[in-house]
């Protein structure tokens, strides 16, 4: 270990936001036999980014060597723009009509193409299967053991017993990297003599190695990443005006095991622990875990909770987080609201809830989600595994259907709150520009999912998400939580509702306006107003229960 670093507290992480937002489901970008074809693919990408001067690659380019269609290239892009470690990097700052002239640096896609061949970890097997078979009779081939269990299921089967933990998780992408290290190695060295590429002959550049921060970090809870170059003690302290001499790789593979081992170890004694019954969960000190009321937590990552709502409301605004992530996770029956700027967000095995976020900068992942409403700003939306789901988006890449997804619904974005604007300025979403209804769905087989498939599924294609009716559309409103906040009204919307949605809502107000002259001017009996009133509540009680809108009045209830 480096003596620029302090063993005891600070670890070598993965970065998560790459193999859970950064993992794209398309057979041809995933190469299982390590470099033996990524390396001749290598030479033939550096070569053509060679004649750009910052060595990056459109998506012809990417379509051309790659041998995928020019739609997967550019989602590739999108994908990249939205889970590269630099938010410096050219890619991430361009505007939606930039990043084909921007492209993306050699080596963050080559980085990017290796871990396509990461699997998933496994769920744990659930210790009484039995007990939820009844719920949700029939069994997917497709998307493995999670969705054989509905949402309803897994808040039955605690479901916390047998999903993979955070610290599960980091521990299996570390191993992952520690297994795979020489080849990812080899792939951003250079031969020094250039005589082939012989192991004792690479050398790594400075420049070349700071690209594994595509991967790994380092840092701890509360504290800024440290830069890998300065964490490393081959280049630690190299004149910043003068470049530094290449190391070679032998040396650099040695000290990353070396941190990968360390952390691996430090994961597994936190793991341990829990499992002794000394904390509630791995990413949570005895200082984080929540009351039974507030069902939050913050883990030691950077990723706050919410977890467990069930027939509630709960609210958090940009004051209450001190994290740029939110997991909902588990939320039943209820209307989650996160009104805040955010990087990424990750909704999973939640049914029959509205989940509200504020503007999420990155991307936004949906996964195992039954009868969910999200209403989202964001730079990209993924929903994976997803049943009945409508999506209320306001999107500057198209929303990305992948997995065993069935009744999926998009529509365009719907709600305001008095910091919206100025959230989405802070994350750098574009509401002059909405892709929500440009769908892009991938094959039902996910190969990254570590469980087996059987064989001649791979072509099945997951369903795509249809629009909602323009007549059934409606405005989301949010209570006025913010002192001083004037009434919202539906011109607040900073994302332009497409014509015919906009026709029908005025038609709707119109007709409402009739309705209500109408009633006014009728004379009736006292018991036949009874009746009229009666009547008018249970269609509008109906109608509460068939949108969805019910959940809405949780947040009167909890007021």
């Amino acid at each position: 270990m480096a003596d620029t670093l302090e063993p005891s507290t600070i670890y070598i992480h993965p970065r998560r936001e790459a193999f859970e937002h950064g993992l794209l489901p398309i057979p041809k970008l995933i190469f299982n036999d390590g470099t033996q074809t990524l390396a001749s693919l290598k030479d033939k990408l550096i070569q053509r980014s060679s004649q750009s001067s910052n060595r990056r690659l459109d998506s012809l380019a990417i379509s051309e060597i790659l041998q995928i269609s020019p739609h997967h290239a550019r989602l590739v892009l999108d994908t990249l723009a939205c889970v590269l470690h630099s938010d410096s990097d050219p890619l991430v700052t361009a505007s939606p009509d930039e990043v084909e002239s921007v492209g993306v640096n050699v080596y963050d896609l080559i980085l990017f193409l290796y871990i396509q061949s990461y699997k998933r970890l496994l769920p744990r097997t659930h210790k009484d299967s039995a007990s939820v078979s009844d719920v949700w009779p029939s069994t997917s081939a497709f998307d493995g053991y999670l969705s054989v269990l509905s949402p309803l299921q897994l808040v039955r089967s605690n479901s916390r017993r047998f999903l993979p933990s955070q610290a599960d998780e980091e521990a299996h992408q570390l191993s992952y990297l520690q297994k795979h290290m020489t080849n990812i190695l080899s792939l951003l060295a250079d031969s020094e003599d250039g005589e082939g590429e012989k192991e004792e002959s690479m050398v790594l550049s400075m420049e070349n190695f700071e690209h594994l921060q595509y991967l790994v970090y380092f840092g701890e809870r509360g504290s800024d990443r440290i830069p890998l170059s300065q964490a490393a003690p081959f280049f630690a302290n190299s004149d910043p005006d003068m470049p530094a001499a290449p190391v070679p790789a032998t040396q650099v593979h040695e000290w990353l095991l070396q941190n990968l081992a360390s952390a691996l170890e430090h994961i597994s004694e936190r793991i341990s622990t829990k499992e002794n019954g000394a904390v509630l969960d791995q990413d949570v000190t005895m200082a984080d875990v929540p009351s039974s009321s507030s069902k939050s937590s913050t883990n030691a990552r950077g990723s706050s909770f919410i977890e467990g709502i069930s027939k509630s409301y709960y609210l958090k605004q940009a004051s209450d987080l001190k994290v740029s992530s939110v997991k909902v996770v588990n939320c039943h029956e209820s209307v989650i609201y996160v009104l805040a700027p955010l990087r990424y967000a990750t909704i999973y095995g939640c049914s029959d809830t509205t989940v509200v976020l504020g503007a999420v900068g990155k991307a936004v992942r949906v996964e195992h989600c039954e009868r969910v409403h999200v209403v989202v700003a964001a730079k990209r939306i993924c929903a994976a595994n997803c049943r009945e789901c409508i999506f209320f988006l306001g999107v500057n890449q198209p929303p990305l259907m992948v997995g065993d997804n069935h009744k999926l619904q998009v529509a365009p974005y719907n709600t305001f709150y008095s910091q919206l604007e100025e959230h989405l300025k802070q994350v750098g979403i574009d509401p002059t520009v909405n892709k929500w209804d440009e769908s892009v769905t991938l094959g039902v087989v996910d190969p990254h999912d570590s469980m087996s498939h059987p064989a001649g599924v791979s072509d099945v294609q997951t369903e795509s998400a249809t629009c909602v009716d323009p007549d059934q559309f409606t405005n989301f409103l949010i209570p006025n939580w913010f002192d001083g906040e004037s009434p919202v009204t539906k011109t607040d919307n900073p994302f332009t509702l497409p014509y015919r949605y906009m026709q029908s809502q005025q038609r709707n107000h119109d007709n409402l306006g009739e309705l209500k002259q109408i009633l006014r001017e009728t004379q009736l009996e006292d018991n036949r107003k009874r009746e009229l009133s009666s009547a008018l509540h249970m269609y509008f009680k109906d109608w509460l229960y068939a949108t969805g809108n019910i959940r809405q009045l949780y947040c009167v209830q909890g007021d």
